[in-house]
């Protein structure tokens, strides 16, 4: 390797190789998509169903839903048609699929803490994670789709559930957690989407570090070419020094949660409804704004924008930050709290 006076980045994104698993038969993959939803579908039934005194429903009931929607989904798939898969691999699980995993456990062990903070049942934390997880997958998924390539896969549309490819979007990621709170208040009437949108964004902060820690490990999200003493070379792109955006982001979704953590804790776990929220908004998405100039263009068709996509779907993102710290009546809730 040639030698350079910046950092070379060039380590292995797996964490481990399996190898290639065959399957005993073709499995369609719209059939597995039913069942995820037929699963879903399923528990919030076992839910409203449960009980009173019983804190879980029956195994045999939970197994009864997952074998079902299983089954019947490929059975369904024997008539209709779909794509199949006929082996799975190879598999390597990637330090991106570890931290983003891990983005999701520490979000749920800080979400149940400020549950726990508003003297909420920590149980409702484990249903928030589910919609939030769905969402997220779901949102970032069909943001890549349809803001970044929507060309591609209008021709290739099975390919908009292979997320193992690669592509999500963090824009769309934010709009399916949005939806995803929506729904979850919907069911909780004594709960507010500010008073959750505040809580979950925090989450979605500290998150994001994880998350953009792993882009860095999959060297992907790459910055512009740059000269700049800390400029990184992703060998395993090419040898040019680029800006580490990945890191930038992860930096910023840091200082975030910081400045969101100490207004929750300067107002004694009881910040005023869409504080948190605002800031966040006006915070990431700003800071986004301006590191798109040092990111290289993820969407082919607006090489000759004046700001890229991602600069576009951040700027009504800042506007409603913007919006919701005005709205907020910071003096009362602070008088309040003393």
């Amino acid at each position: 390797m040639q030698s350079t006076d910046h950092f070379v980045w060039d380590a292995d994104p797996s964490v481990f190789n399996l190898g290639t698993v065959n399957l005993p038969f073709p499995v369609a993959i719209w059939g597995l998509v039913l069942a995820v939803v037929a699963i879903i579908y399923g528990f919030s039934k076992l839910e409203e169903q449960k009980p009173k005194g019983k804190e879980e429903p029956a195994g045999w009931k939970i197994l009864a839903v997952i074998f079902g929607s299983l089954i019947g989904g490929q059975l369904l798939f024997l008539l209709l048609p779909s794509p199949t898969i006929s082996q799975i691999g190879p598999i390597q699980p990637r330090w991106y699929g570890v931290l983003f995993a891990s983005a999701f456990v520490v979000g749920y062990l800080l979400t149940r803490r400020m549950f726990m903070h508003a003297n909420r049942d920590p149980q409702e934390v484990e249903q928030l994670l589910t919609y939030v997880l769905i969402g997220t997958v779901i949102g970032a998924r069909l943001g890549h789709v349809f803001f970044y390539d929507a060309s591609y896969y209008l021709r290739h549309p099975a390919e908009i559930i292979a997320i193992w490819h690669g592509g999500l979007a963090s824009h769309g990621a934010a709009i399916g957690i949005l939806l995803a709170m929506y729904y979850f208040v919907k069911k909780h009437r004594d709960m507010s989407y500010l008073w959750l949108a505040d809580r979950v964004v925090m989450v979605v902060a500290i998150g994001g570090a994880f998350i953009r820690t792993g882009n860095f490990f999959n060297s992907e999200i790459l910055g512009e070419p740059s000269s700049l003493p800390w400029a990184v070379i992703f060998a395993r792109i090419d040898m040019i020094p680029r800006h580490p955006t990945m890191l930038y982001e992860a930096a910023l979704c840091i200082a975030t949660f910081a400045v969101l953590w100490v207004i929750y804790k300067r107002y004694k776990h009881q910040p005023p409804e869409g504080g948190i929220f605002g800031v966040f908004m006006l915070m990431l998405f700003t800071g986004r704004f301006l590191l798109e100039f040092t990111k290289m263009n993820q969407a082919g068709f607006a090489s000759d924008w004046s700001i890229n996509m991602g600069q576009w779907l951040s700027v009504p993102l800042i506007i409603a930050g913007i919006w919701l710290i005005r709205k907020v009546n910071w003096d009362k809730k602070i008088n309040r709290s003393q």
